[in-house]
């Protein structure tokens, strides 16, 4: 089991490695950066680690 990288989102680490070999950069990475700008993230609550 791929190690868990986003838990607001649930995108594990061989899910931004298979994107950023499909497109030569992450765009889940991006997508992420973008939707926690907009206030959309709840890391502080879903994720085990509290961050």
């Amino acid at each position: 089991m791929s190690e868990m990288i986003c838990y607001c989102f649930t995108f594990s680490r061989q899910d931004i490695v298979k994107d950023f070999g499909n497109n030569g950069r992450s765009t889940i990475m991006e997508m992420i950066a973008r939707e926690k700008q907009l206030g959309r993230c709840d890391c502080a609550a879903k994720n085990p680690k509290g961050r």
